[in-house]
C-alpha cells in the first residue's frame, strides 16, 4: 500500500508541476508578443515622429523662404514706388517746361502776327516788324534827322510796298525833301501822294506841301494854282484852310 501510494503521489506531483509549468509557459510567450507589440509601435511613433519633424521643418523652411520671398516683394514695391514717384515728378517738370515753352511761342507768334493799326485815319494791319520800322523813321523825322528818315521811309516803302502805312511814309519822303530844300524831290514825291492816294488823309498836306515848294523855287504862279486846286479839292481840311489864308496874302 505504501508503494501504491508513493506511485500515486509521484504522478500527483508531476501532474502538479505540469500544471504549474505549462502556464508558465504561455504566460512567457505572451509577454514576448506584447514587447515586440509596443516595440513596433515605438518605432511607429517614433517614425512618425521623424516624419512630423521633417515635414515641420519643411514648413518652417518654406515659410521662411516666403518671408523672404514677401521681403524681396516689399522691397521691389518700395523701389517701383519711387520710381513710379520719379517719373510722376518728370513727367510734371517736363509738362510743366512743355507748357511753358508753348506759351513762350504763342507769345512770340503773337508778336510777329499781323495787327490792327491805325494810320491818319485809315486803319489795316500791319506786322510788329513793319510798326517798328515805321515809328523809327517818324521818331527820326521828328528828331530833325532828316537825311536819316529819308533813308529809313525809302527802304520802308521797298521793304513793305503793300503797308497801310505806305502813304504816310511817302508823304514824309516829300517832306524830308522839303526840309532838306531839295523841293523839285519834293514836289516829285508828294504828287506820287497825289495820284496814288488821292483820297488819303494825307493827300491834302501834300498838296500844300508842292505849293510851299513852288513858292520857295520862286514860282509864284504855280504855287498859286496849286493852293487854289486844294481849296477846291480838299474844302474842308485843314491845309485848305491854311491854303485860303496864303492865297489872301499873296494878293
Amino acid at each position: 500500500m505504501t508503494r501504491r501510494y508513493r506511485n500515486t503521489a509521484s504522478l500527483t506531483l508531476i501532474a502538479v508541476c505540469a500544471g504549474i509549468c505549462l502556464p508558465a509557459h504561455a504566460g512567457v510567450f505572451d509577454d514576448d508578443d506584447a514587447r515586440k507589440a509596443i516595440l513596433d509601435l515605438r518605432a511607429k511613433v517614433d517614425a512618425n515622429q521623424r516624419d512630423t519633424n521633417n515635414r515641420l521643418q519643411t514648413i518652417q523652411s518654406g515659410q521662411l523662404d516666403l518671408a523672404n520671398q514677401i521681403d524681396l516683394l516689399r522691397q521691389d514695391n518700395a523701389k517701383l514706388r519711387g520710381e513710379i514717384e520719379l517719373l510722376q515728378n518728370t513727367s510734371a517738370t517736363q509738362e510743366k517746361r512743355e507748357k511753358d515753352f508753348y506759351t513762350d511761342l504763342d507769345g512770340r507768334l503773337r508778336k510777329l502776327e499781323p495787327q490792327a493799326v491805325t494810320v491818319d485815319g485809315r486803319t489795316g494791319t500791319a506786322d510788329p516788324a513793319e510798326s517798328r520800322n515805321y515809328e523809327t523813321a517818324v521818331a527820326s523825322f521828328k528828331n530833325s534827322d532828316f537825311k536819316g528818315a529819308l533813308n529809313q521811309f525809302l527802304a520802308f516803302s521797298r521793304d513793305y510796298p503793300n503797308s497801310v502805312y505806305l502813304p504816310s511814309a511817302q508823304y514824309y519822303i516829300g517832306a524830308c525833301y522839303y526840309a532838306q530844300r531839295d523841293f523839285k524831290s519834293a514836289i516829285a514825291a508828294q504828287q506820287v501822294v497825289l495820284r496814288t492816294w488821292p483820297d488819303d488823309p494825307r493827300a491834302a498836306d501834300a498838296m500844300f506841301n508842292v505849293a510851299s515848294s513852288q513858292s520857295d523855287m520862286g514860282d509864284r504862279k504855280s504855287a498859286r494854282k496849286t493852293l487854289e486846286t486844294l481849296v477846291l479839292t480838299y474844302p474842308d481840311s485843314q491845309a485848305a484852310g491854311i491854303a485860303r489864308e496864303r492865297l489872301a496874302s499873296m494878293k
